[in-house]
């Protein structure tokens, strides 16, 4: 039996350890570096990759905390710079009104299209031509506009167009190409209101008339808000409202449209039938000094205001200038009767027609011999107020023309309303204060002439003429009522049988009262022999005045001349419509029901055929 092996020494384990680290020969072996060192290796290069990219990403993470929560401001501007856009929000002009609340000016919603120069030429400009066809003008053109602006980021193509045209232009999809919501201006009444009304330019400012008066009250305030564009211009999302539009505000004029028209149709009749250059018309309220209606020939179209017509844009009833002629008699009676010179029985011999006037001479058409004041007043005799004036003192007369407004604006607030011209009494020659007494050496409006008459007809009260309903002007007594009625009732006179506006200013159950004058035209330093101003002021009805009316025939050339013909036809067929619109009651019952009497007798008998 083997014995079992002895236990080996320590000696013994020793040196078959050596032996394996150093081999049998009992040489040192070389021991597994390779193995170890790439083991070293891969764990060394694992935890360097792993450190930078735990570098790497705290340094991303530490960027963009950095440029999303602290220096973000550039990249904002330079987003927003692409797609945030503070736009403007349009307003609508207020509407205006006549006195009854009809709209005579209101605004339509439009669209305007507009590009960004310099998108369109980076992006698309070969697709002007186009462009070109749908705006409806050249394709050169529309190169050299869009060419000169072509560093700039707004120009419009085509302002104030229908939306769907707008709409059509849009949706081609090229590039800078948009639109924008704007308002126009129509005026429903055209022609016919045009100069009381004015117009507005293509901005929606107003630039005549009412529509420039009130400008500031009509036009509002827009209002801005910051959007979020897309590529395509389309707004994405609203963003902000910086500041709230503010609407403008309606306006309800004095004006009554039907009275408007009236005077427009019957002025434009007359115009055409006495071949006048020009014409002009007032109707005030006599009880508010309220405008009622103002017309004007020739006028113009305000829905297609065209850059040729600017004398047609003038409104001559508060603008022109014309020496008022034989109206101004009425005023030098009241003078005088104030002045306690005369009185209503007073009376003057003005044979044989004519006296002298330093070397001039002023003359009557006839010899109407001896005249009471009444008299004077319904044959507008010169001769008979240039001897009442010659009663008064140059200061006296001046005065009192001065508390009836002539020599200075009438405050009416309308655009360009000229003053006139009146020389003080220092600058008077020897001839004026006679020749004033009958309406020479002194220039007036006509919308002083009738702010004058509705003071006569007010009891001596004159009030300031106002365009806007409701809002009357200063008011303040220029003369005693019972002088205002002595001489109204002169005036009406001049309607009836044997005046110089009878049967052409006379309205038919109504006592008118009025004047006519016809006046010639200042001509070269001296007066025309050819040219004439005919003019008709009148108030009706005489016993609880309601209207007062100037209407003034520049140069008619066919017909007469004469202010009873020229001009009273208008006066009378305008307040004919206006009585009876307004209702206002007759005062001459007596001659109507003579009338209707007459009519009745006249009528064929066995009935009509």
């Amino acid at each position: 039996m083997r014995k079992p092996a002895a236990r080996e020494s320590l000696p013994e384990r020793l040196l078959q350890s050596l032996r394996a680290r150093f081999g049998g020969d009992g040489e040192r072996s070389a021991p597994p570096r390779n193995r170890n060192r790439a083991r070293f290796n891969l764990r060394g290069r694992l935890a360097l990759v792993l450190c930078t990219l735990g570098l790497c990403s705290v340094s991303l993470i530490g960027r963009a905390a950095y440029v999303q929560l602290i220096g973000n401001d550039f990249y904002q501007r330079e987003g927003d710079a692409r797609f945030v856009r503070e736009i403007e929000i349009p307003v609508s002009r207020g509407m205006i009104t006549d006195r009854n609340g009809e709209p005579v000016a209101v605004s339509s919603p439009v669209e305007s299209v507009w590009c960004d120069p310099k998108e369109l030429m980076a992006k698309a400009p070969d697709r002007l031509p186009e462009l070109a066809r749908a705006l409806g003008e050249s394709t050169d053109a529309l190169t050299r506009r869009v060419s000169q602006r072509a560093d700039k980021e707004f120009m419009y193509l085509k302002r104030r167009i229908n939306p769907d045209e707008a709409k059509a232009i849009v949706a081609r999809g090229i590039p800078g190409v948009y639109s924008k919501r704007e308002f126009r201006r129509f005026y429903p009444q055209g022609e016919a209101m045009a100069h009381v009304l004015g117009f507005t330019n293509i901005d929606d400012q107003g630039q005549e008339g009412v529509e420039l008066a009130f400008d500031e009250w009509l036009r509002g305030k827009p209002g801005v808000k910051k959007v979020i564009r897309d590529r395509n211009g389309r707004i994405v999302e609203n963003i902000d409202l910086i500041e709230p539009a503010v609407p403008g505000r309606d306006l309800t004029l004095s004006i009554d449209r039907r009275i408007q028209y009236l005077t427009y149709r019957e002025l434009k009749r007359q115009l055409i039938e006495s071949g006048a250059a020009s014409g002009t018309a007032v109707v005030l309220d006599v009880a508010t000094g309220e405008v009622l209606a103002m017309a004007n020939l020739p006028s113009f179209n305000p829905n297609a205001v065209e850059a040729g017509q600017r004398e047609a844009h003038r409104n001559r009833a508060v603008t022109d200038l014309f020496e008022p002629g034989s109206t101004m008699k009425p005023l030098t009676v009241a003078a005088a009767l104030e002045a306690g010179r005369i009185t209503p029985a007073s009376v003057f011999d003005t044979n044989p027609g004519w006296m002298p006037n330093g070397k001039y001479t002023t003359t009557d058409t006839h010899n109407y011999g001896v005249l009471d004041v009444t008299g004077i007043i319904r044959k507008s005799s010169n001769v008979g107020v240039s001897k009442i004036a010659q009663r008064l003192s140059n200061q006296e007369f001046y005065d009192f023309l001065r508390r009836f407004g002539y020599g200075e604006s009438t405050h009416s607030g309308f655009p360009g309303e000229a003053g006139g011209l009146f020389p003080p009494p220092a600058r008077w020659s020897g001839t004026t204060k006679q020749t004033l007494s009958y309406g020479y050496g002194i220039s007036v409006t006509p919308l002083q002439v009738a702010h004058a008459y509705a003071t006569l007809a007010n009891g001596g009260r004159a009030n300031v003429p106002t365009f806007v309903k409701g809002q009357p002007g200063e008011s303040k007594q220029v003369l005693d009522p019972r002088i205002a009625h002595d001489v109204m009732k002169m005036m009406q006179t001049v309607t009836e049988p044997g005046g110089t506006a009878y049967p052409w200013g006379t309205i038919l159950g109504y006592h008118v009262a009025g004047k006519t004058g016809t006046a010639h035209k200042a001509s070269n330093g001296g007066y025309s022999k050819r040219d004439y101003v005919a003019f008709f002021a009148g108030v009706v009805p005489v016993d609880n005045p309601r209207f007062a009316m100037a209407v003034v025939i520049n140069q008619p050339t066919k017909g007469s001349h004469f202010g009873g013909l020229a001009a009273a036809p208008v006066f009378r067929n305008v307040m004919e419509g206006a009585l009876r619109l307004m209702d206002v009651p007759p005062d001459d019952i007596e001659t109507w029901l003579a009338a209707q009497a007459g009519t009745e007798a006249k009528a064929p008998a066995g009935g009509a055929r």
